[in-house]
């Protein structure tokens, strides 16, 4: 139920959906205790329930297209021309919300052309891959891909604060998720007010059943950006766990205020009447 409700409100954030389909472990992530511690396949022609029965399919026009631009792939005699079909092909699945089948392509323009720019698309197109991944194995071998490119920019720029939140979040799914939590509480050591890192680190605490500890992540938050809708919600969701019921309300009803779109109104309202 709770599941369901945030991934109504942030859809289109990734590491709501991440998070959320983590094994149910505890993961402390307490300063003071911190020290304790292949290849995409492409699949255009059936999207199984599990990992993709969210995303449309391809129009008939749409494949029809793609299906001429791996040809021209194909036999494309430079790389100049490559590099442009692979890029119309990425392009065409990104409309669709198929990331998967994008990231292929866009490796191909990152491998030819590695720039910055290229590499940081391949990586967050793998990221964004690997937050709508519902199968395990799936979503291990998007995830260490995204890591590749991700370590690609940062090699180039190490202190892009963006790219590590990033990362970081890779390794939650990993054999070793206290590596992604010590580098976000690195980033909060590099900048205290790094908003994306307090906020992971604030979904990771809900997440892990820490809801005290998430009012208090979610918290410093809104104090440092009132107008963060999300972190407004989390605050009102870890309240109401922590039996706060009356700021749950308060919470609830700021949402409301701060954005208009049909599906945060409708959830905060779900919760509204549940208090009541």
């Amino acid at each position: 139920m709770l599941r369901t409700r945030i991934l109504l409100l942030v859809s289109a954030l990734v590491l709501v959906v991440i998070i959320f389909n983590l094994p149910k472990v505890v993961v402390d992530n307490d300063p003071d205790k911190l020290d304790k511690e292949g290849e995409v396949v492409e699949n255009t022609q059936q999207s199984g329930p599990v990992e993709e029965g969210h995303t449309p399919e391809l129009t008939k026009n749409d494949q029809a297209r793609a299906n001429s631009l791996k040809e021209n792939l194909r036999l494309a005699k430079n790389t100049e021309k490559s590099l442009i079909f692979a890029d119309s092909l990425a392009e065409l699945y990104l409309k669709s919300n198929k990331y998967d089948s994008a990231a292929k392509f866009i490796e191909i323009i990152a491998q030819e052309n590695p720039t910055e720019e290229n590499l940081l698309r391949a990586g967050n197109v793998y990221y964004e891959a690997y937050g709508f991944a519902m199968d395990q194995n799936k979503q291990a071998r998007l995830g260490a891909k995204a890591r590749e490119y991700f370590d690609k920019v940062l090699a180039k720029s190490p202190d892009n604060l963006d790219v590590k939140n990033k990362l970081a979040m890779t390794y939650l799914t990993t054999s070793n998720p206290m590596q992604g939590i010590m580098m976000l509480r690195q980033i909060l050591e590099a900048n205290p007010e790094n908003e994306n890192a307090i906020f992971n680190l604030g979904v990771l605490s809900m997440q892990s059943g820490q809801y005290e500890k998430a009012v208090e992540r979610f918290s410093a938050l809104v104090e440092i950006n009132p107008g963060h809708t999300q972190g407004q919600f989390f605050l009102g969701v870890s309240y109401l766990e922590t039996g706060q019921k009356e700021k749950a309300r308060e919470q609830f009803k700021l949402v409301k205020t701060l954005d208009d779109d049909p599906a945060v109104q409708a959830t905060a309202d779900s919760y509204l009447e549940e208090i009541d």
